[in-house]
């Protein structure tokens, strides 16, 4: 290691002891963030965020947040890539994809210890497995989205190939909709859809991706500048959603009271955010060791990254290393 990496490492560790000092009380000229959904932002998916805003965790981390939607992950990378945006939100997947394409973004934390997806099969549709979904109608959201990807690899640790089943891209409307009126069998996708479809009177069978391939929850991106430039808001905003993030665990209920106090979509809603939030703790957020939350596992990310070559979703692989951090979740 060099004399200007350790410089530049305690440098950032030092950033993020500052930071630390601030949400204790340290007074701090609140810094200006823009942060880039790739959804909506009053989705449940994105509860440790608006319950961290809520609670004035960032004002308390010095930083003036600023929630904008993006057009989805890649997007988001983009934006965040090219300075539109500080920081953005996608899936852990997401700077392998978009690295290997010249996009200098990687994950800064990452919002669970599971995949953000699960396989969601109709009990009418006959099928209580992987391989019972073959020749089956399943919906993902876009080609050229995780819910595909993630499919792809559950698919084929059943023994499954995409020739096998019938994939429709639908759009985050039709995941429900068309599961709700049978028109599908099953989707790849995430515990709000699942929760809204059995909400409808649909019985399900929910199959988490993350006991067939290590697939990754939501991350929080930044491009290699940002990290390098500003330490200070990247570490700030880390902990901050990090601490909103264990709010949610801790107290489903609480948090969906607050979010359906603060998110107009969802007044009167809370019994169905209490269920959604509770799956997401248990499918999604659930970690062995707390003291991990938002930390990346690096062999989770190579097992995602040899399947993504192997089936030829991306041309080439990254160095590990440059996929992402955990300096800011320490």
């Amino acid at each position: 290691m060099t004399f200007h990496t350790i410089r530049r490492s305690l440098g950032r560790a030092l950033a993020v002891a500052a930071v630390a000092a601030t949400m204790t009380g340290a007074a701090a000229a609140a810094e200006d963030v823009v942060y880039l959904f790739p959804a909506p932002d009053f989705l449940p998916a994105f509860t440790p965020f608006q319950v961290a805003k809520a609670k004035g965790y960032y004002d308390e981390a010095g930083l003036n947040v600023d929630f904008r939607v993006g057009k989805g992950g890649a997007d988001v990378a983009k934006q965040v890539a090219v300075g539109n945006a500080d920081l953005g939100g996608g899936i852990g997947d997401t700077p392998i994809i978009v690295r290997a394409n010249g996009l200098p973004v990687k994950g800064v934390a990452v919002l669970g210890g599971k995949a953000l997806t699960q396989l969601v099969i109709r009990s009418e549709s006959g099928a209580s497995d992987v391989a019972g979904l073959k020749g089956k109608k399943i919906g993902v959201m876009a080609f050229q989205d995780t819910t595909y990807y993630n499919l792809l690899a559950a698919l084929e640790a059943a023994g499954l190939s995409k020739n096998d089943v019938n994939i429709q891209a639908v759009g985050p409307a039709g995941m429900v909709q068309l599961m709700i009126s049978g028109d599908l069998d099953a989707i790849s996708g995430t515990p709000d859809w699942a929760a809204s479809i059995e909400g409808a009177g649909v019985d399900l069978t929910v199959l988490p991706i993350n006991d067939l391939f290590p697939a990754m929850a939501q991350a929080i991106l930044a491009s290699d500048d940002t990290i390098s430039e500003k330490p200070e808001i990247v570490g700030g905003f880390v902990q901050a959603t990090l601490k909103g993030l264990r709010d949610v665990m801790n107290d489903p209920e609480g948090s969906a009271k607050l979010l359906a106090a603060e998110i107009p979509q969802f007044n009167g809603k809370e019994a169905f955010l209490t269920e959604v939030m509770t799956r997401y703790g248990d499918l999604v957020y659930a970690t062995e060791n707390m003291d991990d939350l938002g930390k990346f596992d690096p062999e989770r990310i190579k097992a995602v990254q040899d399947f993504y070559l192997e089936a030829g979703i991306i041309n080439s692989e990254t160095p590990i290393d440059e996929l992402y951090t955990n300096e800011f979740v320490q």
